[in-house]
C-alpha cells in the first residue's frame, strides 16, 4: 500500500559496479530476470512516481517503461550524485531511493521509511550502521546538495546528517535487503527460497 504522500521513488543503478567487475549490476541475471526488473516490481506499487539513475546503458533501463536519467556530474561522482539527480528529476517532494541490486525489496519499504508524520528524511539503518542507499529524502534539499558536491563532498552520510535524519530500524527486513553487490552474493541471493507477494 502507498503512503498517504506522493512519493517518488528512485532505483539507484548509476555506480560503477567494481566488484561485479564492472558489469552494470541492474542488467545482471538474477533468476532469468535483469536485477532492475525485480526492483522495479517492488517498488514501483509502492510508489507514484519511478524513475532510474543509470549512466550507462541506458536505452536498456528505457525499456523498462519507467523514466531514466542520469548523474549530472561525470565521472561515477558517487552516491551523492545519484540523489542530486534524483531530487533534480522527481516530480513530487518526496524521495524515496533504493539501491538497483536489492531484488528482494519488500513490499512494505515505503511504508517502513515514512514512518514519521509529518514526513522527515529518514536513513535506514542495519545492526546500528547507517545505509544511505535506503533514504527517503525531501526535493528541498536539492540545493545544499549541489553547494556540498560543488564543494568536492562525497560521502553520503556526511550530507545525509545534515539533514537530521530520522533512523529507521529494517533488521527485520534485512534478509530481503541483501544486496548483490559482488557475483558470490548474487549467487547466495538465488539460492533463497522464491517470493511470496503480498495483497
Amino acid at each position: 500500500m502507498k503512503p498517504a504522500q506522493p512519493l517518488t521513488g528512485v532505483i539507484l543503478a548509476g555506480g560503477a559496479a567494481r566488484r561485479m567487475g564492472g558489469q552494470d549490476k541492474g542488467l545482471v541475471d538474477f533468476r532469468g530476470r535483469p536485477l532492475v526488473a525485480w526492483v522495479i516490481d517492488a517498488l514501483a506499487p509502492q510508489v507514484d512516481e519511478l524513475i532510474i539513475v543509470a549512466n550507462r546503458n541506458l536505452n536498456s533501463y528505457r525499456a523498462f517503461g519507467h523514466r531514466v536519467v542520469s548523474d549530472l556530474r561525470p565521472d561515477f561522482a558517487g552516491p551523492l550524485a545519484g540523489f542530486e539527480a534524483a531530487l533534480t528529476a522527481a516530480q513530487h517532494d518526496w524521495v524515496l531511493t533504493c539501491p538497483v541490486d536489492t531484488p528482494l525489496l519488500p513490499p512494505d519499504y515505503a511504508r517502513l521509511l515514512c514512518a514519521r508524520h509529518p514526513l522527515r528524511a529518514s536513513v535506514g539503518s542495519l545492526d546500528g550502521h547507517w545505509e544511505p542507499l535506503f533514504s527517503l529524502l525531501p526535493k528541498a534539499a536539492l540545493p545544499g546538495l549541489s553547494s556540498m558536491l560543488d564543494a568536492g563532498e562525497r560521502t553520503a552520510r556526511r550530507w545525509l546528517a545534515s539533514l537530521d535524519p530520522v533512523l529507521i530500524a529494517l533488521d527485520a527486513q534485512a534478509a530481503s535487503l541483501r544486496d548483490a553487490d559482488d557475483a558470490v552474493a548474487l549467487r547466495a541471493l538465488a539460492a533463497l527460497p522464491p517470493l511470496t507477494r503480498q495483497s
